[in-house]
């Protein structure tokens, strides 16, 4: 059993004035991007300057206004990636860049060094204030991790005097989540104090999740008691930067925007320090998929997908949110079905907005097509097979034949596992439209007369072959499919029946085809099969389908 009695639960806040459940969404917030910082330090294989530029690139492309850029005093490869954009001219003027520090003189100085020529930057300050760090790893009382923070601060005012640009102040008091809401509010508070921001010069004040502690809940509680707490608030910007150690990372942080966040740092598909920082592309298309302009270029998620494996050396699991490869695929039969019928049911309504079973949203809008929605294996039902032929080939099969070519299908699933739409056409040819032997269609000429009586009758000349032997026959009836059947019963001696006929067009314009699809009996032994015709003319198409079926029903 496990011994889960080693762990301690973290207390929830004794917070009964909580307003954020009441609340929802209504916009989306500043994003930060610190892909180049928290997700590259958590590579295997860090990017290299080049790597680090088409990342920053593509941030730029995506409609990001803040990114940060790294840790430039720590580390020569970063200092000198921050100085390429800025020589290269790479940074646009409406993007603001961020670079962490921690609060020691040198490593200030030395990020001061790193962003001469900037317009306009964060500098990113930050020192641990949980419990367990000012007990185990500094041995420091509250005072001393505050002062700290406010020398710190001290420090970047001073440099900030002689910074040819404006600097923003950022503070996050590091595992936020494992301290003490009354010491995190004074600490933020010391440095606010220091800072002297306003509401035209605001400071950002960044409350991380640093290891996930918590249930989103309590995190929401954490950021509404520090929203209502704050002086001077509207001089403050109050960020979160959520981590995904228990996997709610997204929760949490859609939960803070609730309870107040205004600003959320975190990276492309979650890249980060063990299970990885928050996932700005799914809160993004959370967003869009609740019809909120997420405020980003995120329309070809393959795309941005393309750039971060091949700089992050990382692959994208295949159940990831919106960029899996089989996050719109359904499996099961019933799902299939189910979004057969939602589709159509949309085609039919022409509504004003996206609703199909199973698919939040239209993979088409963000750069997915519509190929792996479904696919087919042996858990497939009739559904799937249909939306496979309609979705990809534009057949419209009637809902009859629905079960019968999908029990076609089912039996090569079972035999090799899943079925590609490809393989599936050619079965629906040799079954289907290509089934031309041992009767196969050649030509006939339709000439419609009028009887003694008034009425009209349809006379088909029909040219065959059988087994490859040219034949003829006539046959009338009310219209061609009856003077066909007809003619077909009194030459190959059977009797049959026409139980239902459908057609449509399968491509618009000038050389546009019909399908044609005949379900016909066999009178005396009672099977019945579809039979399925393609022509530019549409009774040739009509007249295929009935010799399809024929021979799918007797040979």
């Amino acid at each position: 059993m496990l011994n889960y009695q080693r762990y301690k639960r973290v207390p929830v806040v004794d917070y009964p004035e909580r307003q954020w459940p009441n609340k929802q969404i209504e916009k989306a917030p500043v994003w930060c991007s610190v892909d180049l910082r928290d997700g590259n330090q958590a590579l295997v294989e860090p990017m290299v300057v080049e790597e680090k530029v088409e990342m920053f690139n593509l941030l730029v492309k995506l409609g990001f206004k803040e990114i940060e850029i790294g840790f430039p005093a720590a580390s020569q490869i970063e200092y000198d990636f921050l100085r390429q954009l800025v020589e290269r001219k790479l940074i646009p003027d409406d993007v603001v860049v961020q670079v962490l520090t921690q609060c020691r003189e040198h490593l200030i100085k030395r990020t001061f060094d790193s962003i001469q020529g900037i317009k306009k930057a964060v500098v990113h300050i930050y020192n641990s204030t949980s419990t367990l760090q000012r007990d185990v790893v500094f041995n420091k009382s509250r005072e001393e991790i505050k002062e700290i923070a406010v020398e710190g601060t001290k420090l970047v005012k001073e440099y900030a005097k002689d910074f040819d640009g404006e600097i923003i102040l950022e503070y996050s008091p590091e595992s936020f989540t494992g301290t003490e809401l009354d010491f995190a509010l004074d600490i933020c508070t010391a440095v606010q104090d220091v800072w002297e921001p306003t509401p035209e010069h605001p400071m950002i004040i960044n409350l991380p999740s640093t290891v996930e502690m918590t249930t989103p809940n309590v995190y929401a509680d954490q950021i509404e008691w520090m929203n209502t707490h704050f002086k001077n608030r509207d001089s403050i910007i109050l960020s979160v930067h959520p981590h995904n150690d228990r996997g709610t990372g997204v929760a949490s942080t859609e939960l803070a925007l609730l309870a107040g966040a205004q600003r959320v740092e975190g990276t492309l598909f979650g890249n980060g320090e063990r299970t990885g920082n928050v996932d700005v592309l799914t809160l993004a298309y959370n967003m869009f998929s609740q019809g909120i302009n997420p405020n980003l270029e995120i329309e070809d998620v393959k795309a941005i997908a393309e750039v971060y494996e091949r700089c992050t050396k990382m692959d994208i699991p295949p159940r990831h949110p919106y960029a899996g490869k089989l996050v719109f695929t359904a499996f099961s039969g019933s799902h299939q079905d189910a979004i057969n019928k939602g589709m159509q049911a949309l085609h039919e309504r022409g509504g004003e907005y996206w609703e199909v079973p199973y698919l939040p949203i239209d993979p088409s809008d963000i750069g997915r097509e519509y190929e792996p929605v479904v696919r087919i294996n042996s858990q497939s039902g009739k559904g799937g097979v249909a939306f496979v032929m309609d979705t990809f080939y534009g057949f419209k099969l009637p809902k009859g034949m629905h079960k019968e070519f999908a029990d076609v299908i089912q039996k090569i699933a079972e035999q090799q596992g899943e079925v590609a739409p490809e393989q599936i056409m050619d079965e629906f040819k040799a079954n289907y439209t290509e089934r031309k032997e041992p009767m196969h269609f050649r030509k006939c000429v339709i000439t419609d007369t009028e009887t003694p009586d008034g009425a009209f009758t349809t006379l088909a000349k029909v040219t065959y072959t059988d087994h490859g032997i040219e034949k003829y026959f006539e046959g009338t009836g009310n219209g061609p499919v009856d003077a066909v059947q007809q003619g077909l019963e009194k030459q190959l001696g059977i009797e049959i029946r026409v139980l239902d006929y459908t057609e449509h067009a399968l491509t618009s314009g000038s050389g546009a085809q019909a399908a044609s699809y005949i379900h016909l009996m066999d009178v005396k032994s009672g099977k019945a099969t579809y039979g399925v015709g393609i022509s530019s003319n549409i009774t040739r198409s009509s007249i295929r389908g009935i010799f399809s079926a024929v021979n799918r029903l007797f040979y």
